[in-house]
């Protein structure tokens, strides 16, 4: 069982929390706070609880470089703007300056830790870099989702020097909505997917036929399953090595029934660098020169109607390219469909990574019943397989 940080004595200890301060950094200042802002309520109730708390998350991937661009000091910064009060910071997480300024914390007081794959120990799930971390706190808290599918020193590796140790409030909150929406899902069950990539979708895929009442496929990987069916996509992104899986998975979900759409039009251009000669055409007349990098307001209008109908809907993946504006509408109609259908009390659930990104831009995060920090971590879970970092914390 996981233990819950609510049942924790936490007066006058020190509280070494994984969190995931793993955001996008601009000109030297956090462009985008979500994660930062969904630990808030982990933190805060330790400190009101009378703790001390030391932090610590990685930033990019430096290779176990020092590299100053991924610097957690912007991340630190920002959270002290978010909770009005002062942080202190090291810059090595595992230096003996480091350790003593987390012993003379006092309660009511935070430690940042930089960057943990500045060492490739982290990764590596060193049990000496694992030891060295936990002389940080007394107690044990993990609320980084974004990380659970990982196996590294800081999710996984400490924990076993640890007698206290559970789940943040992130993470409880995260394992209510996903694990609610795959073992007792209000029906219809939705699963919406986008991206540019279909392998590490899968597994979901292969998942979602035995449960779900529809899957809806648009983004790039809709054109591995548009060429599976005979469809000439132009010059559109197509994964040949997996023509054969994807159609065995249109066998598959006409055997059991289960309703496997695609977008019927596109938005295309000759790149994505050329956005003014975009047209939308119909899914059987891409021109050869050209590449979907939207779906088209025909799609939006099909997938909407099947999300209003639904009791339960998952979204994983953009259906476009939706960081240019011009290939923007297919992801916005989308997640517009979605916060509407959550107000009509259909629960949306979005499963995190660039859909998170693309949820927040439109600026209809909060229109969600739930947004996973997670990507790879809620699509391991909503696969059905076990996070390394949660497992841990069960021994």
């Amino acid at each position: 069982m996981l233990k819950l940080l609510t049942l924790f004595d936490l007066k006058s200890k020190r509280v070494l929390i994984r969190v995931d301060f793993n955001v996008p950094l601009v000109d030297g200042k956090v462009a985008d706070d979500f994660r930062i802002s969904a630990v808030l309520p982990t933190i805060k109730h330790c400190l009101s609880e009378g703790a001390s708390v030391v932090l610590m998350s990685h930033l990019g991937r430096p290779n176990g470089q020092n590299n100053p661009d991924m610097s957690l000091m912007p991340t630190g910064e920002k959270l002290a703007e978010l909770l009005e009060m002062p942080i202190k910071f090291s810059d090595n997480c595992v230096s003996s300056d480091a350790r003593d300024v987390s012993l003379g914390l006092k309660p009511g007081e935070i430690h940042l830790l930089e960057n943990l794959r500045f060492h490739d120990d982290e990764t590596k799930n060193d049990k000496r870099f694992s030891y060295q971390l936990s002389k940080h706190g007394d107690i044990y808290i993990n609320d980084a989702f974004g990380t659970a599918h990982r196996a590294h020193a800081s999710n996984v590796g400490v924990v076993e020097y640890f007698s206290k140790k559970g789940m943040g409030f992130q993470i409880e909150k995260e394992l209510q909505f996903l694990n609610s929406v795959t073992r007792n899902p209000q029906r219809p069950l939705t699963l919406i997917l986008g991206g540019a990539k279909i392998g590490g979708k899968l597994e979901l895929i292969n998942t979602f036929i035995h449960e779900a009442d529809s899957i809806l496929i648009g983004g790039g990987m809709a054109f591995t399953f548009l060429k599976a069916k005979g469809l000439d996509v132009g010059a559109s992104i197509v994964d040949d090595s997996i023509i054969e899986i994807a159609g065995n998975i249109l066998i598959q979900a006409k055997k059991r029934k289960v309703e496997l759409l695609f977008p019927t039009d596109f938005l295309v251009a000759e790149n994505i660098d050329k956005p003014k000669d975009r047209e939308c055409v119909e899914c059987d007349h891409i021109p050869s020169s050209k590449m979907g990098l939207d779906i088209g307001p025909e799609t939006v209008q099909i997938f909407s109607d099947i999300i209003h109908s639904s009791g339960t809907v998952i979204w994983n993946g953009p259906m476009g390219v939706f960081e240019k504006p011009e290939f923007k509408d297919g992801s916005q109609g989308i997640a517009q469909a979605m916060a509407k259908a959550s107000h009509e009390g259909v629960i949306t659930v979005v499963g995190g990574g660039d859909t998170a990104s693309a949820v927040k831009q439109f600026g209809l995060h909060n229109d969600m019943s739930h947004v996973s920090t997670g990507g790879g971590a809620s699509l391991e879970l909503l696969s059905g397989n076990q996070l390394p970092g949660l497992f841990a914390l069960e021994q």
